[in-house]
């Protein structure tokens, strides 16, 4: 019988088990020590040799990439494989003791044909693999226009909200169905031809150039795909709590709320039935990103526009694909920034662009902006911040002409009083969404929540402060009581003085000040019972002179306090402690105290025990969220109640006189059937508050009669403690004195269900005035303020270099 022998080619070294160098990158790089010849087969072992080699030519070909470890050592495979004759073992590779593993001559064939089965497999996925399409640009345009058109609608969709029916209301299905989120979405998008008004095609071209932009920036259609998809889906969520619990969207200044490493802290701010809402966006997010993935492996095109920047100038190819990626990218970019950056101006040529799609600002409404211009325009218009315009008459001469006004308006008032604000303790509590809830319409209880602090307002300086936000704008509030400056001077683009305007500010003046120019830096304290980058108050307290602030997590850490019951924020009563402890005595220095509570702060999820006010809860014409959230809401203001009530007993113990402004930020955004009325929407943003002093201080009785004091706003506190504790005052307090007297409160366009764009005023009674309706001595004065607050946050700080700002 013949016999069959592997015969290597010439230029080849044959080596034991037939492999050459050729099937191997390295195992006999440089070897040319000659080896033994391969043992010959008989005829016996003819057919299993056969089988055998068959099997070894496979398995040859791919060993040069196989590692095996072998006492420890990370080594080639070495050419040991051999076949036996006459029904001897074939032994294969190595063992775990490091000898050859002995596998049955029987087994040699099924190895084989296992072996080349494999290699047939992986031959054919890489064949296909090779040959898988490069998907038309015709499908990525109509997944573009899918898509934009999907992300238009959905983010459109997020700012409406289901109306909500008396249990009597006679509304009929047609009237329905039109309010409906879907009703109104239609409207929006069907008024393009029935009104002629394009405002779905103007928020489509922005998205669309925006799509284009991440698709010419990341080149990878499918991955640009994904990436556009998700931040859509998560702008429209985040878009539709906001409007839920503020009645704002979303807009550019919350994203320094997430610079400013506040990210973890966004599931706070998810109400209490948005928790679902989010999973299942995220199961649909989470198939969505499998679905692009797959495609962008399965489409063969790798780069949308053809790039090459190893030989950028190799030829046109080169040159033509390299300037096509540059153009679309520059052009997409430069095109939203010029766009967004002159829409704010009315005589612009985006603002006229816009206006030809039928755009209407109103950034006094940022919800009703949303709504009308859609909020892909309202986001942009809000994007590029100009604080204040530039007020008539604005110079150094103005400004110094306002100090030495307002100086002989101190040295009149300074004329009847004794004290100074210094000599107190001044403790400025802002309580976080502490409100009565029974001055909501259609919110009532037989059991009162907040008796104490009641008896409190009836016995000492006390009112109602107008809020410039409903369910949300703490920072807002704080910065008008610690810099005396009003919200509603400055322009509607500016949302969030915090975020927007402090950290760009080189020297802002605030009242705490005063503390540290007579007692030091460290007269100024803080406490925040959360954490304390939320809207920069770590960066901007610094700024403002407090020396110390104490939160959960920050350089001053807060440790010791804890929720109640089941609820997520620490309570008043430990954060009023805080304080406490920190509060010096006798005859040691006075300090100024800022301090923000958490304990109120929204979701209300049924928190604590023993709630008394699910029996005692005799509302009307309340949905079952909005009774939920009621009843849980007013427990946490007795908790307050109790804390506050307590917290000034023990000040009543110390022998050194404190004054204590307290008052709630904003009312909670649980009251949704009470501001789908417009008659409501001014009552939903006025909070309560007071001003007390100690039996230490000489102001212990003190109490400002109501047309001083029943209706204010935060900026004018410093001014009306002054006045409660008989304290001389600086010009500028002397200015907000007399300002407060011919307007008792001010506020932004969206504090009224009626506003026409104008900033909201009340007078002594509560009543809204119209700015042209304002005595001549109340325009002249509003005239002053804005030259003031010019000045002294936007303007070269005239005012600075004066004693404007210097108690008499």
């Amino acid at each position: 019988m013949m016999r069959h022998y592997h015969r290597p080619p010439h230029h080849m070294t044959p080596v034991p088990g037939g492999i050459t160098p050729a099937d191997t990158d390295d195992a006999f790089d440089g070897d040319t020590t000659t080896p033994s010849p391969a043992p010959t087969p008989t005829p016996t072992s003819h057919r299993r040799i056969r089988h055998a080699q068959a099997g070894r030519r496979i398995v040859h070909r791919r060993v040069s990439s196989t590692r095996h470890i072998v006492d420890g050592r990370s080594q080639g495979l070495a050419p040991t494989e051999s076949d036996t004759i006459d029904g001897a073992a074939l032994p294969v590779g190595t063992g775990d003791d490091g000898m050859p593993a002995i596998i049955p001559p029987s087994a040699a064939p099924l190895l084989a044909t296992l072996r080349a089965w494999s290699m047939h497999a992986v031959s054919g996925i890489s064949a296909v693999w090779s040959r898988r399409p490069r998907y038309s640009y015709v499908l990525y345009l109509v997944v573009f226009v899918l898509m934009t058109l999907a992300a238009t609608l959905a983010i459109q969709s997020s700012v409406y909200v289901e109306p909500s029916y008396a249990p009597d209301a006679q509304v009929d299905e047609a009237t329905r169905a039109a309010q409906s989120i879907r009703g109104q979405l239609t409207v929006f998008v069907t008024q393009t031809w029935l009104t002629h008004r394009y405002q779905f095609l103007l928020n489509l071209l922005i998205l669309a150039i925006v799509y284009a932009a991440v698709i010419a920036l990341i080149n990878r259609f499918w991955v640009a795909t994904a990436v556009y998809g998700i931040v859509m889906a998560i702008y429209a969520v985040a878009s539709k709590f906001k409007i839920q619990i503020r009645k704002e969207p979303i807009l550019s200044a919350d994203l320094n709320f997430l610079t400013g490493g506040n990210t973890g802290d966004i599931l706070t701010f998810i109400p209490q039935d948005g928790l679902q809402q989010v999973r299942t966006a995220i199961a649909w997010l989470a198939v969505f990103l499998a679905a692009c993935i797959a495609l962008q492996f399965l489409d063969a095109r790798r780069a949308f526009i053809p790039t090459y920047w190893r030989k950028p100038f190799a030829g046109p190819k080169h040159i033509a694909g390299n300037l096509t990626r540059l153009t679309a990218v520059l052009s997409t970019i430069v095109f939203l920034f010029s766009f967004t950056w002159n829409l704010s101006s009315p005589d612009s040529w985006s603002a006229r662009m816009a206006a030809s799609f039928g755009d209407e600002p109103h950034l006094w409404d940022g919800w009703g902006d949303a709504a009308t211009n859609g909020p892909a325009m309202t986001f942009l218009r809000l994007a590029h911040t100009n604080a204040m315009d530039k007020p008539e008459g604005y110079d150094q001469k103005a400004m110094a002409q306002i100090a030495q006004r307002y100086a002989h308006e101190a040295d009149t008032i300074n004329a009847t009083r004794s004290g100074n604000l210094t000599d107190s303790t001044v403790i400025l509590i802002l309580s976080e969404s502490f409100s009565d809830p029974t001055r909501v319409p259609g919110v009532s209880f037989s059991e009162d929540p907040m008796p104490k602090i009641r008896a409190i307002k009836g016995a000492t300086t006390s009112g109602y402060m107008l809020s410039t936000g409903y369910g949300g704008g703490t920072a807002n509030m704080e910065y008008q009581a610690l810099t005396g400056l009003a919200m509603a001077n400055y322009n509607p683009s500016l949302t969030i003085a915090y975020q927007q305007l402090v950290p760009q500010e080189r020297w802002v003046a605030t009242f705490n000040q005063m503390w540290n120019a007579k007692y030091g830096d460290t007269a100024s304290q803080a406490t925040h019972t959360f954490m304390d980058n939320m809207y920069f108050r770590a960066r901007n307290y610094k700024k403002f002179g407090f020396s110390q602030f104490w939160t959960l997590n920050g350089e001053h850490k807060i440790t010791g306090c804890s929720p109640i019951d089941r609820a997520w924020y620490v309570s008043d009563q430990c954060t009023y402690q805080q304080v406490l402890s920190r509060l010096n005595h006798g005859s040691d220095p006075s300090q100024f105290q800022q301090v923000v509570t958490m304990q109120n702060h929204m979701p209300y999820n049924d928190w604590y025990d023993d709630n008394q006010f699910k029996q005692a809860d005799t509302s009307s014409d309340l949905t079952d969220t909005e009774h939920a959230d009621a009843q849980t809401y007013a427990k946490g203001v007795q908790h307050t109640d109790d804390a506050t009530a307590d917290l000034l007993t023990q000040l009543d113990q110390v022998d050194h006189p404190v004054t204590v402004i307290f008052y709630g930020d904003h009312l909670p955004g649980i009251y949704p059937t009470a501001y789908a009325n417009p008659d409501n929407v001014l009552g939903l943003h006025e909070s309560d508050y007071f001003i007390w002093s100690n039996a230490a201080s000489p102001s212990h009785t003190a109490k400002l009669p109501d047309d001083a004091a029943r209706y204010t706003s935060s900026n004018y506190f410093m001014a009306q403690a002054a006045q409660h504790m008989n304290a001389k005052v600086s010009p500028y307090l002397a200015f907000l004195t007399a300002m407060h007297a011919q307007i008792p409160a001010m506020s932004i366009p969206a504090a009224s269900g009626h506003s026409d764009g104008k900033p909201v005023y009340l007078n002594a009674a509560g009543e809204q005035v119209a700015p042209k309706d304002l005595t001549p001595e109340a325009q002249r004065m509003l005239r002053d303020y804005r030259l003031i607050q010019y000045d002294l946050s936007v303007g070269k700080h005239y005012l600075k270099d004066t004693s404007f700002l210097t108690a008499r």
